[in-house]
């Protein structure tokens, strides 16, 4: 039974939002994040880096103390507003055909540490830890965690009955994406919401694994040494519920900048173990199902087939195509033990970058490029339900929601 409860968010005015809002900071390159900084004064990158107006880089608990003295101004300037009582919001993204919609709200870390709420990746102690301290010391959570659950009636007539009405947020960014939000206010319906999610014994985390860890390390160190209200607070972490089949996923190109001393023969020898190879020369080949893999080497591209004698899963992780690369060639031939930390690997998203896997080989920045299959949404619960984590970029998850757009305070 999960436990979704609406907040009541603190968000830009209606007619700052377009300007307040942002992707995720560590999407920006340098020169853009610049500009922005210089040119908009609403931006919440002002928040994200405080230093700026200082013309000066902080780090550590400086840097963390001067994010809340920037977002408590922010406040004080009427840029944020705090709604009067609790809600859901309701959010829809459209760019390029495609139209997600998702609620905005209150995921419980209880549910999380009852693996109600389910995972599907590892999280590293450190990060879990210096984003937890962020978030104490800063006091908000400004982006929502990506939570997908079963299609749901009642829900999904939810997007049908508000896109009929003006909506809250109407704004398109300089990305194309357009954004709509709704606040879903009446108690009634607030409460249908609520029994909905009640009925669902799981919920999967889809993108968001190391966010829900922090917040889940603040709540654990709230337990012992703070305040009620505090506690309370520190229970919950926003979230933005999907329903499965508004969910898009993709891959990310792997990239690796060596063959591990090996010529080009002898890999290709030492790939034919497993797979079968059939060069494509210059026509570029993307995998159209499972257990098919694109491979670009020396000029050329290639397909793998990975043979059926070498296909023996002994569980749900050795299903996938991101841990037969790995097993099969990333680890055995290319000597990468590590994939998160190896300085020898370089992982890409496929959306956006289709040219780069042929592009980052001919610049000798890489020795040879891998393309993968996406894996399907029931592959990624599957994995979740028997306590398995996948291996480093092995889903690209869509949609992306920006920052600054619903803000829950944590004091």
């Amino acid at each position: 039974m999960a436990n979704v409860r609406p907040f009541q968010a603190t968000r830009p005015t209606r007619d700052k939002v377009a300007l307040v809002t942002t992707r995720s900071y560590d999407i920006y390159k340098k020169k853009e994040l610049n500009d922005i900084l210089r040119l908009n004064p609403f931006s919440f990158l002002h928040i994200l880096r405080p230093g700026f107006k200082f013309h000066k880089t902080v780090h550590g608990f400086k840097r963390f103390k001067m994010v809340h003295n920037r977002y408590c101004e922010f406040k004080e300037n009427g840029i944020f507003q705090k709604d009067r009582k609790p809600c859901f919001y309701l959010h829809q993204k459209s760019h390029d055909g495609e139209v997600f919609w998702g609620i905005i709200g209150l995921a419980s870390l209880v549910d999380y540490q009852k693996s109600v709420i389910k995972k599907h990746e590892n999280t590293l102690s450190e990060r879990e830890a210096l984003f937890g301290n962020y978030l104490e010391v800063t006091g908000f959570n400004a982006e929502p965690v990506l939570i997908t659950y079963p299609d749901d009636e009642f829900l999904g007539s939810l997007i049908k009955k508000y896109g009929k009405e003006r909506a809250e947020y109407e704004f398109t960014t300089n990305k194309n994406r357009t954004h709509l939000m709704w606040l879903i206010e009446e108690d009634d319906e607030i409460d249908k919401i609520v029994k909905a999610f009640e009925k669902m014994p799981s919920l999967y985390i889809a993108d968001g694994h190391h966010r829900t860890a922090s917040s889940n390390y603040l709540y654990q160190k709230n337990l012992t040494n703070q305040a009620a209200d505090a506690k309370e607070l520190s229970k919950y972490f926003m979230a933005y519920f999907i329903p499965e089949s508004n969910m898009r996923i993709t891959s990310f190109y792997r990239f690796v900048k060596t063959l591990n001393g090996l010529p080009k023969k002898e890999f290709l020898m030492a790939l034919d173990e497993n797979f079968r190879i059939q060069k494509l020369g210059k026509r570029h080949y993307r995998p159209s199902r499972k257990h098919h893999f694109s491979m670009y080497l020396d000029g050329d591209f290639y397909k793998l087939y990975l043979r059926k004698s070498s296909f023996k899963p002994e569980n749900e992780l050795d299903k996938l195509d991101s841990q037969i690369l790995f097993t099969k060639i990333l680890d055995p031939i290319l000597g990468i033990k590590d994939p998160s930390n190896d300085q020898n690997i370089h992982y890409l998203p496929e959306k956006g970058n289709e040219l780069q896997l042929q592009q980052l080989v001919d610049s000798q920045e890489f020795a040879v490029g891998f393309g993968i299959f996406p894996v399907s949404v029931e592959q990624l619960k599957s994995v979740a339900e028997n306590n398995l984590t996948m291996p480093p970029k092995s889903s690209y998850i869509e949609p992306k929601l920006r920052s600054g757009l619903t803000i829950y305070e944590l004091k």
